[in-house]
């Protein structure tokens, strides 16, 4: 009897360091309206290869429909902050190398999708949205992230638009938590467990569980929609309803499902239903 006392004893101590430890920050969920109540178009509002993903054009695109923007950050050689998706440079310009092995100079030297578009710089791209819609800053895991951070927070002092940040690295959250405090938080984060990466065994752990939302504190969690359905990140929504992102939404149909069960919906691959329509009506019109 003792013995079995002790063991649940032990197993109720975790089980409160656990809801301790993926507790969210829910006490900014009204700041977060800004980028609700559009669908947020990832990577800009692109048709590969035509409108290259993360372009001017694209980007350009998506303030003239007034849709909230989803971009990625990286850090080159000579710490220039540049708008890249990919880790590798090979899916988009056809290079093996690492965004973070490669200077601006030598980005300038390739093109994306073999179009006359180059690779942006984020001062280009926050020019060209110029606080017009909501913007969604990923800050990539990989390479110098801290360093990249400490750019960015720099670059968009006195900026003026809504801007919100989010990474799967919670040490990038628990950075601004420190630096920026004001910065509105998200934690990407999926099933590890079920995408192709190469992270340890125990780290998987930890991101899939959502413990380490001890160090993040994130405003709102931007989930994979594809791993919905995973049971920490469900048993997390309904202990504590924190604010949540769907990514990436690749059609209507997922899109309508999607936006039943969470507040920011982030989408690519096809022109929302409703935008569509606005762009044939205003086509019959000049008929």
């Amino acid at each position: 009897m003792r013995v079995l006392l002790i063991v649940i004893l032990i197993a109720a101590v975790l089980f409160i360091l656990y809801l301790a430890a993926v507790k969210p920050n829910t006490k900014r969920r009204g700041a977060l309206q800004s980028f609700t109540g559009k669908p947020v178009a990832h990577r800009g509002l692109f048709s590969n290869p035509e409108i290259p993903e993360n372009s001017l054009p694209a980007f350009a695109r998506a303030v003239e429909a007034g849709l909230p923007i989803e971009l990625d950050v990286q850090l080159t050689t000579d710490n220039q902050l540049v708008v890249f998706h990919d880790s590798t440079l090979l899916r988009v310009c056809g290079d093996e190398r690492k965004i973070y092995e490669v200077s601006y100079e030598e980005l300038q030297k390739l093109t994306l999708f073999d179009t006359k578009e180059k690779i942006p710089l984020f001062s280009e791209v926050l020019q060209v949205i110029g606080g017009r819609v909501p913007l969604v800053m990923e800050i990539k895991p990989d390479g110098r992230y801290e360093e990249t951070a400490a750019l960015a927070c720099k670059m968009l002092q006195g900026y003026g638009g809504k801007v919100c940040l989010e990474s799967f690295n919670p040490k990038v959250l628990a950075w601004y938590r420190k630096n920026d405090p004001d910065m509105l938080r998200g934690l990407l984060a999926t099933d590890f467990f079920k995408e192709e990466n190469d992270q340890p065994g125990v780290i998987k752990f930890l991101l899939t569980t959502l413990m380490l939302n001890v160090l993040a504190r994130p405003d709102f969690i931007s989930y994979n929609y594809r791993f919905r359905g995973n049971p920490f990140f469900r048993f997390c929504r309904a202990l504590y309803r924190p604010a949540t992102a769907a990514w990436t939404i690749k059609n209507e149909t997922e899109r309508k499902i999607a936006e039943k069960e969470f507040d920011m919906i982030i989408f690519d691959s096809f022109i929302p239903e409703e935008l569509r329509k606005g762009e044939e009506n205003e086509a019959e019109g000049k008929d």
